[in-house]
């Protein structure tokens, strides 16, 4: 009996020692275990500092338009880093004797230098304006402009590129300026009209014609077609309008057309005064004096009597 609780006795402390060492190895272990952890955070910071990096975005790099229009590029930039960093912007490379601009904030104003705050997520809008030299039409053809993003040892470039098309366009006028002329009725009258290549592109199959006219009457041009013009070029066209000779007088609408393959007709709404032929003219006058004598002969001969 005595044997049995001795070996009782002695499990109680065996058992009570085991309790007492998990107490205290708990702690210890604990406490490692969390500096092993902090250890390796650091080391993971030091070994993997914030990336930065600088992003040009700009969905549509390529922009089409008539010869003669300016061209607006909407540009995006990101900025990933630790900190907000100041960027210069530059046109670093555009066509020769074009107009370059560099645009932000609302409303738009020209910018050369511009803060971004680091994100990943918001992209900081600017506009490239690329506008052609003033009063000129470029030609046909793809004109390239480079926007540069820098700070110190940080450089971005993105190349826009403006595709310009030809501008068919030509003028049709009066060699006065005037819309109206006077005729004489049974002779041909001349009436002088230019044609002129106002576009960035030669026209061709050019012709003359008149849509609207008082019936018998007759309108000629001379030349009545050219085969093609030159941009810039002009050419006097003589318009011969001879209405019949008993044409009643007064004023009559005559419309002139001018048209061509690439381009859309161009119109002359001319007010033509038809004025009494000279000839009648000249026998109203003989008639007049004829009158005149009449009666003075008449006259003379009553007063004899």
């Amino acid at each position: 009996m005595s044997k049995s609780r001795a070996i009782h006795y002695l499990l109680c402390v065996a058992l009570f020692f085991v309790l007492l060492g998990g107490l205290v190895g708990s702690p210890a272990l604990a406490a490692q275990e969390s500096n092993n952890g902090s250890s390796s955070l650091s080391l993971n910071q030091e070994q993997s500092p914030a990336e930065e990096e600088l992003e040009i975005v700009c969905k549509y790099p390529t922009y089409e338009g008539k010869s003669g229009d300016s061209f607006d590029f909407a540009v995006e930039l990101k900025w990933t880093g630790s900190k907000a960093r100041r960027f210069e912007l530059a046109i670093t490379d555009y066509p020769a004797g074009w107009r370059t601009s560099i645009l932000g904030g609302y409303p738009q104003k020209k910018i050369s230098v511009i803060e971004l705050e680091p994100t990943r997520t918001v992209l900081e809008p600017i506009a490239v304006k690329l506008e052609p030299p003033e009063g000129e039409l470029p030609e046909a053809g793809e004109y390239m402009v480079t926007l540069e993003v820098s700070s110190g040892d940080i450089k971005e470039t993105v190349e826009l590129k403006a595709v310009v098309v030809a501008k068919y366009l030509f003028a049709f006028f009066t060699a006065t300026g005037r819309l109206s002329t006077d005729v004489t009725a049974g002779e041909e009258n001349h009436f002088s009209c230019y044609v002129q290549n106002t576009g960035s592109a030669g026209v061709t199959g050019i012709s003359f014609l008149s849509t609207k006219k008082p019936e018998g009457w007759e309108i000629t041009f001379n030349p009545d077609s050219l085969d093609s013009m030159e941009p810039g070029y002009a050419q006097e066209i003589d318009v011969v309008i001879k209405p019949p000779r008993k044409t009643v007088p007064g004023d009559y609408a005559v419309t002139l057309k001018t048209l061509a393959k690439e381009t859309s007709t161009r119109d002359i709404e001319l007010r033509v005064t038809v004025l009494t032929s000279t000839i009648w003219g000249w026998v109203g006058v003989l008639i007049v004096l004829a009158v005149i004598a009449g009666l003075a002969v008449m006259f003379r001969r009553l007063g004899r009597r």
